[in-house]
């Protein structure tokens, strides 16, 4: 999955231009991996609202919000909710335990990529079924903080298997769908490939084997405006 951020300029030309881009990127792939498309998200944070329709008019369903008020706006939104019935809402920011309510009540909320505590995950969990009742399951991410910085967000590497075991065993109204990492910004791939990128795989894979999951099963989220072609042709380099 790849996050990029909506231009103002050219919507429609920009969409244009970054799918081709993606097809080109996966053509790069392994066969087996040339299966899946990756999925794009588009950044739609302080964006106004017909930007957002265009955008949809044209083909993209994924949407990114970062702040919570924004996303509950958006999301309530008569217009959109009326001209955007097959919108995928993604929260993609730092959430709260105490704003997990709002964000739950938004139509259209399809994925929440920043889970990163247990006591999130069964946040979440409790307010998405006190929201649909029992059976309704949200998608969920796992946030790992693959750089180790301490101004970002995400579980510690070492903590990566046990939040997944949490969210599996523990939260049955969530359906975890992947991992999701904001590694650093401005890595120069001159030097080669983002470690951040390379990190997550090498999460991924110790997971998988830690929980017996299907790496099939477990999609990455990385990759943004800059850095996204390299974010597809990793998932084919050695861990």
């Amino acid at each position: 999955m790849l996050r990029l951020i909506m231009s103002e300029y050219d919507v429609v030309k920009g969409l244009r231009v970054v799918r081709e881009r993606v097809r080109a990127a996966s053509q790069k792939r392994a066969p087996e991996l040339q299966k899946v498309q990756p999925r794009l998200v588009a950044v739609s944070k302080t964006k106004p609202k017909d930007l957002i329709l265009t955008a949809y008019e044209h083909g993209q369903r994924n949407f990114g919000e970062n702040y919570v008020q924004e996303l509950v706006d958006k999301g309530h939104d008569t217009e959109i909710i009326d001209k955007c019935s097959e919108i995928k809402w993604h929260f993609i920011g730092h959430l709260q335990r105490n704003k997990v309510s709002k964000v739950v009540s938004v139509p259209g909320l399809y994925l929440v990529e920043t889970v990163d505590t247990d006591k999130l995950a069964t946040a979440l969990d409790v307010a998405w079924t006190k929201q649909k009742g029992q059976g309704a399951r949200l998608k969920v991410m796992a946030q790992i903080n693959t750089s180790g910085e301490d101004e970002k967000n995400g579980c510690a590497l070492e903590e990566a298997t046990q939040l997944v075991k949490h969210i599996l065993d523990k939260c049955p109204s969530l359906e975890l769908i992947g991992l999701m990492t904001i590694g650093k910004f401005g890595h120069d791939l001159s030097q080669g490939p983002n470690p951040d990128f390379i990190c997550l795989k090498k999460v991924q894979g110790e997971v998988c084997q830690a929980l017996g999951i299907g790496i099939d099963n477990l999609e990455l989220s990385m990759g943004m405006s800059d850095d996204f072609e390299h974010a597809i042709v990793t998932n084919d380099l050695e861990e």
